[in-house]
C-alpha cells in the first residue's frame, strides 16, 4: 500500500509518498508559500531529478491537487492514478491528553483538534487545514491523525505537573506534553535495534537536536520524561528559541523595553536561543565557522548550547537510574560535529567514550562510542514520516 504523510504549515505542505511494504520513498516533495503568493511546489520523484512549478496556489486545496497532480504525471510522477493512494497520514502537532495514539479521522476526531488548538493556536488550524483539503480531493481516501505529543503520554504525573495552582491543570490542562513524539519514537526503537536489544529493556536518552530542540527519557520502550513543555519553547536552547528561563523575566523585559505580552513572547520564540545569544545566526554552520575563527560570543553561544544538552542527560541517567544508550538525532544531532563533540566531552563521567573519527562522521547510522564505553553512543537520522506512515497502516490493519 502507499501512504501519502502530510505535514501540513500555515502557508506550506510537506509530503512523501511511501510504499508501506517496502518502506521506500516513492517521491517527496513541498508546497511553499501558499496563500500568499509566489507559490512554488518542489517535487522530487525517487532516483530522479528534482521539479520545480511556479504557480498561485491560493489555499491548501489547491496545494494537494497540484501535489496530486505531481504524484500522477506522466513524466515525473510515481504512480498511475490517485487510486493507487490506499491512505493519507497527517502529523498533528498537539494530541493533549485526549490522543496517546494515532487515530482514523472522523468528525469527532477533528472537533477534538479544534478544542485543542488553544494549546497548538500556530499548528492545530494548519494540520486541520491538510485534513480538509485531502478530504475534498480523495474522498474515500483513509487519513489519520499522528499526534507529536502522543509518545510522550506515558509520563508520569511526578514528570508532567508544573508548580502551579492544581486548579490551572483542572480547569485548562497546563502540563507538560512534550513535541517530536515521532521522532523520539523512531529513534529510540532504532537504537534499540541497531545494539540488537529489545527496547523494553533499555534505558535510551534521544537528542533531538535541530532549530527545534528536545530530548527524551525513554526507559523499558516509555517515555518517562522529555524537555518540551505546554508549548515547544520550554527545555533546550533553540535555533530562535529561549529554552528553560526564570519565569520572572517575562514582565522584567517587558517592563524595561515596553514591550507587550505578545512582542515579547515574539522574543522568546523568534529572536532568541544561538539567534539571540550569539547575534549572528540561527544556523550552527554560521556559529561553528565564527567559533572557528575565534569570535568569542559564537564560541561562547557553542558552550552554552551544549552544557544544557549535557545537564538534561545527565539528569534523565539519574531519572532513569542510569543509562545504556545515547542517541543523537535531527539536523544538528545527525551532522553538526562541533555540537557533538562538546557534549560528549562531558560524558565521561557516566562511563562513556567515542572514537572521535566516528563522532565526525555525518548523516549517517553509526555507534560512535568505543568498544570499552559503557553506555552506548550513537548517531541514529530520525524519520518522523516513516514513523507517520507505519502508524496509520497500522490503523488500517
Amino acid at each position: 500500500m502507499n501512504i501519502l504523510v502530510i505535514n501540513c504549515g500555515s502557508s506550506s505542505l510537506k509530503y512523501q509518498l511511501i510504499d508501506s511494504d517496502s518502506e521506500k520513498v516513492l517521491a517527496k516533495g513541498l508546497a511553499e508559500r501558499i496563500g500568499i503568493g509566489g507559490s512554488v511546489l518542489t517535487h522530487t520523484p525517487a532516483g530522479k531529478d528534482k521539479v520545480v512549478t511556479e504557480t498561485d496556489m491560493p489555499d491548501h486545496s489547491v496545494a494537494v491537487k497540484l501535489v496530486i497532480e505531481a504524484l500522477t504525471d506522466k513524466e515525473h510522477g510515481v504512480i498511475g492514478s490517485l487510486s493507487e493512494i490506499g491512505a493519507v497520514g497527517h502529523r498533528v502537532v498537539h494530541g493533549g491528553e485526549k490522543f496517546d495514539k494515532a487515530v482514523l479521522v472522523d468528525d469527532s476526531v477533528i472537533r477534538d483538534i479544534e478544542e485543542l488548538s488553544a494549546l497548538a493556536p500556530l499548528h492545530n488550524p494548519a494540520n486541520l487545514i491538510g485534513i480538509r483539503s485531502c478530504a475534498e480531493n480523495m474522498p474515500g481516501v483513509p487519513q489519520a491523525a499522528v499526534f507529536d505529543t502522543a509518545f510522550h503520554q506515558t509520563m508520569p504525573k511526578k514528570a508532567y505537573m508544573y508548580g502551579l495552582p492544581y486548579e490551572y491543570y483542572e480547569k485548562y490542562k497546563v502540563r507538560r506534553y512534550g513535541f517530536h513524539g515521532t521522532s523520539h519514537d523512531y529513534v529510540s526503537r532504532r537504537t534499540a535495534e541497531i545494539l540488537g536489544k529489545d527496547r523494553k529493556d533499555m534505558r535510551i536518552i534521544v537528542c533531538h537536536l535541530g532549530n527545534g530542540a528536545s530530548i527524551s527519557a525513554v526507559k523499558n520502550g516509555e517515555c518517562i520524561d522529555t524537555s518540551m513543555g505546554m508549548t515547544p519553547l520550554e527545555g533546550l536552547i533553540m535555533g530562535t528559541r529561549s529554552g528553560d528561563m526564570d519565569p520572572a523575566i517575562f514582565d522584567y523585559i517587558c517592563e524595561k523595553e515596553g514591550l507587550t505580552p505578545a512582542e515579547m513572547n515574539n522574543v522568546l520564540n523568534k529572536k532568541s536561543g544561538v539567534l539571540g545569544l550569539s547575534g549572528l545566526s540561527s544556523d550552527f554552520r554560521d556559529l561553528g565557522e565564527a567559533a572557528a575563527q575565534g569570535n568569542e560570543k559564537a564560541v561562547m553561544t557553542l558552550d552554552t548550547y551544549s552544557y544544557h544538552v549535557a545537564k538534561y542527560i545527565g539528569a534523565y541517567t539519574f531519572a532513569m537510574g542510569g543509562v545504556d544508550a545515547i542517541s543523537f538525532t535531527a539536523g544538528i544531532g545527525e551532522n553538526n560535529y562541533d555540537v557533538r563533540r562538546r557534549v560528549c566531552d562531558y560524558l565521561g563521567v557516566i562511563g562513556a567514550s567515542v572514537d572521535d573519527e566516528k563522532l565526525h562522521i555525518r548523516g549517517e547510522e553509526i555507534i560512535v562510542s568505543t568498544p570499552e564505553s559503557k553506555v552506548a553512543v550513537l548517531i541514529v537520522p530520525t524519520n518522523e514520516e516513516l514513523t507517520i506512515a507505519r502508524q496509520t497502516l497500522e490503523l488500517l490493519k
